[in-house]
């Protein structure tokens, strides 16, 4: 069957029903993860909060994804992802209560930072749909499982205002979250009664060790502890961004500590990657068990630009429309919206698009879009018509998130018994994409943070010119010892 057949309505193939499966999964907890964000003026209004600790808040609910979905990644490859989403829903579920009964702002601070944690939900699947689906049709499922699942975000925005609406009276926006916590627990534990991690007949591969990723050769050791530092340099910038110079969530001792802390969990994991490794390489690695670590840091880069770039632009765009158009809040914020609406096409779009024509040409495809839909909106200003900037941002989306797509089309067909980690690492790379590009943003312009992103796209264009085209077969090694050999092109 080929790509573009897929039967997405076909509930009785049972890759079919675990991929919607794995999708509500993945859409419940963006629901959760995002669920302040529509209820934020009444939480501004229960605890008359200023509008530094508003910014400190949203910062708070990205600070512990970066390095949530490396250790998730880790679990995936581990446990397998049936555990690890069930869990990780049932668990999301008490801290999200504890954020609907929080009385003061530190207890909003603390469970909003908690509830970062679910924002790597996102990585299990990719595991998942890439242990059940066909290289011909990885993309694609990738695609559906990102895009639709990334819709939660959208879904708390249009639906919470009406259920806080629904309960009334002061509360009624706690009531609204803690109804995402009950969703989650309930879809946890029927996510564990009904998921299973490979189809009937198939093995699971996991990694002879999971503490750290896994490299073939020691140059690629070394490549991969040199990327892995800016996963910890964007929580240093997150840490100097809630600190006394900017929105003063803490003093400078706490600071220090924190900073302390980074350097400290930064110095541990990459030592941690180093043993791990030099055992790894010091018993020697068969041909047939190598990959090239080239394959993830391009896949890094990508994801920091395309993602990463959607996450600053989303938080960015209704002010931006509001300013430069003179907007209402509600009309800018609705025509904005219209950029996170592409994913339900687009990302399923651009795993078809990786399919059909292959993973490099569509990845450097989309992102020569990404670029010049940046350019364009580095030009929108107040005297375009506002149809057209709405228009140029949606093309701009489209490449965007279709990009989004074709990076992680690509994902579980470099080595299947670390995808999860894999996964974990680019995705962790689009959050610091997010946090780079926002810190940018406090010191540019509009017109000039939109060219910065275009720049870092041709950056990573660039790069996509060293990404090897995915073909034959990877071999991976069973639990029985007997190597196996799966077709990826």
């Amino acid at each position: 069957m080929s790509a573009d057949k897929l039967n997405l309505l076909n509930f009785s193939a049972p890759r079919i029903r675990l991929l919607h499966l794995s999708w509500v999964a993945f859409f419940i907890t963006f629901v959760v993860w995002f669920s302040h964000a529509p209820l934020m003026g009444h939480l501004r209004e229960a605890f008359d909060l200023t509008t530094e600790q508003v910014k400190a808040l949203l910062i708070l609910n990205v600070a512990l994804t970066i390095p949530s979905r490396v250790i998730i990644g880790s679990l995936v490859d581990r446990y397998g992802p049936r555990k690890v989403f069930g869990f990780l829903l049932i668990i999301s579920a008490f801290p999200c209560w504890a954020f609907a009964m929080s009385t003061t702002f530190e207890q909003l601070a603390i469970t909003r930072l908690l509830l970062g944690f679910v924002g790597a939900g996102f990585v299990v699947g990719i595991r998942l749909i890439g242990e059940w689906f066909p290289a011909r049709e990885v993309g694609l499922a990738e695609g559906v499982y990102g895009g639709w699942g990334n819709f939660g975000s959208a879904a708390a925005a249009i639906t919470l205002p009406s259920v806080a609406m629904l309960f009334g009276g002061d509360d009624g926006w706690r009531w609204a979250i803690a109804s995402t916590g009950m969703i989650a627990l309930l879809y946890g534990f029927f996510f564990l009664w009904k998921a299973r991690n490979t189809p009937k007949g198939s093995s699971y591969f996991k990694p002879k060790r999971s503490a750290a990723l896994e490299v073939s050769t020691k140059r690629d050791l070394y490549f991969y502890l040199a990327m892995s530092i800016p996963l910890y340099a964007a929580l240093l910038v997150i840490v100097w961004r809630l600190g006394p110079s900017n929105l003063s969530l803490f003093g400078t001792t706490t600071q220090y500590v924190l900073a302390s802390l980074i350097f400290a969990l930064g110095i541990v994991q990459i030592g941690q990657a180093w043993r791990v490794n030099r055992e790894h390489l010091k018993e020697g690695v068969d041909e047939h068990d190598r990959y090239s670590f080239k394959q993830v840091a391009i896949l890094d880069l990508s994801y920091l630009v395309t993602f990463g770039s959607e996450l600053a632009v989303v938080s960015m765009l209704p002010l931006f429309f509001a300013d430069t158009f003179g907007l209402e809040p509600v009309m800018a914020g609705l025509l904005a919206s219209g950029y996170a609406f592409m994913n339900l096409a687009a990302r399923p779009g651009g795993g078809w698009l990786s399919d059909k024509f292959g993973r490099k040409k569509s990845l450097m495809i989309l992102l020569a879009g990404l670029m010049v839909g940046y350019g364009l909106m580095s030009q929108i200003g107040s005297t375009w018509p506002l149809a057209l900037a709405v228009i140029a941002t949606m093309c701009c989306s489209f490449f965007v998130q279709a990009g989004e797509g074709a990076v992680f089309a690509t994902v579980p067909l470099i080595k299947r018994r670390l995808t999860g980690q894999i996964a974990g690492m680019v995705g962790a790379y689009g959050n610091t994409g997010a946090v780079i590009f926002l810190t940018v943003l406090t010191f540019v312009e509009p017109s000039t943070f939109f060219l910065v992103i275009a720049a870092s796209a041709a950056v990573a264009f660039a790069a996509v010119q060293f990404l090897d085209e995915p073909k034959g077969h990877i071999a991976e090694i069973d639990e029985k010892g007997e190597v196996q050999l799966i077709k990826v092109g």
